[in-house]
């Protein structure tokens, strides 16, 4: 099932849906869709994607959309909403997730979030405060000044204005660093300050959240499996054509990881062979990233995987847990 969506100019604050759905994350390639399907079936629920990059039209392969088999079994949601000329944000998705929910709520079937995206993770998780909507003026000064300056000026900056922020905030992210000194400028209020709400730990007993565990090497060699089978698939013809039809991508959807990789080789006359090594280390460095991100969630139990994946039986282990813990 897809749905397009039209995102409100006023952001709002979004409050937890950890009450309200089941989640099942893990790192990418970690075979999370497959268990949530399997979920879906045993329980009569629908799966709403987790992913920046599936809510992109025409972007399939290197999202590992589910196939049209698999959404006509399985009611899908939050996937192809807009074009990948579109720029996507949190709130953007935050919107259509708790429309859904809303929905699904009243039809009185389960929802079951399922992806990696951690942005996306947090906000169904612990609610969102989007903040005042952008000052592009702002926006554009700071842009400068960084351009002039450096990283290392802009995060000393944000040290002065939010210190909690400028610990949070990753060094080499640019973007949400000058988001928070946005925040701080328009409001006089630290961004950090105003999300204090969303900090709340819930305890995982509480929480049907789940993350599937894997050893590394296992997971790495599923990357690699993953990312040769993207270009035996025609992920190369995907992207060419993505960059006809559409010209030049947004911000976020060119910067995927494989896409942006791929158009680069393609632009450049680049070695494949050698993007695909690229974009496999890349991906491989993503799920390192996403799994520092699950170990800072308190709500999230882990269910611990090996090959070959059997999607049934760990469904099944999870529909468990949410019997014994009175849940959908």
């Amino acid at each position: 099932m897809t749905e397009r969506t039209n995102v409100q100019s006023e952001p709002t604050t979004f409050p937890p849906l950890v009450d309200r759905a089941i989640m099942i994350t893990g790192p990418t390639a970690s075979g999370k869709s497959a268990v949530a399907m399997q979920l879906a079936r045993i329980i009569g629920g629908e799966v709403l994607s987790l992913d920046s990059v599936a809510v992109y039209r025409d972007m399939d392969i290197g999202s590992a959309k589910p196939t049209r088999e698999d959404r006509q079994s399985v009611p899908h949601h939050l996937i192809d909403l807009v074009d990948p000329t579109d720029e996507f944000s949190v709130v953007c998705y935050l919107q259509a997730a708790h429309a859904i929910v809303d929905r699904l709520a009243a039809e009185g079937k389960p929802a079951i979030f399922v992806g990696g995206t951690p942005m996306f993770l947090k906000g169904v998780l612990r609610g969102f405060d989007p903040g005042p909507p952008a000052d592009e003026a702002f926006r554009q000064s700071v842009t400068k000044d960084v351009e002039q300056f450096g990283i290392a000026a802009l995060r000393k900056r944000l040290q002065q204005v939010d210190p909690l922020a400028a610990h949070r905030i990753d060094p080499g992210d640019v973007r949400r660093m000058i988001r928070a000194l946005e925040v701080a400028y328009q409001t006089g209020q630290p961004l950090s300050h105003r999300q204090l709400q969303f900090d709340q730990v819930r305890d995982a007993s509480d929480c049907n959240v789940f993350r599937l565990g894997w050893d590394r090497k296992q997971l790495h060699d599923r990357i690699n499996q993953r990312v040769e089978q993207m270009f035996v698939h025609g992920f190369v013809d995907e992207v060419r054509g993505l960059t006809a039809k559409y010209g030049e991508l947004s911000r976020t959807a060119a910067q995927a990881v494989g896409y942006r990789e791929l158009i680069e080789c393609l632009t450049q006359s680049g070695d494949l062979q050698q993007t695909k090594q690229e974009i496999a280390a890349h991906t491989r460095q993503m799920a390192r990233r996403q799994e520092t991100w699950f170990r800072s969630f308190a709500e999230i139990r882990t269910i611990e995987v090996s090959e070959p994946l059997d999607a049934e039986s760990t469904a099944a282990h999870i529909h468990s847990q949410l019997v014994n813990a009175n849940r959908p």
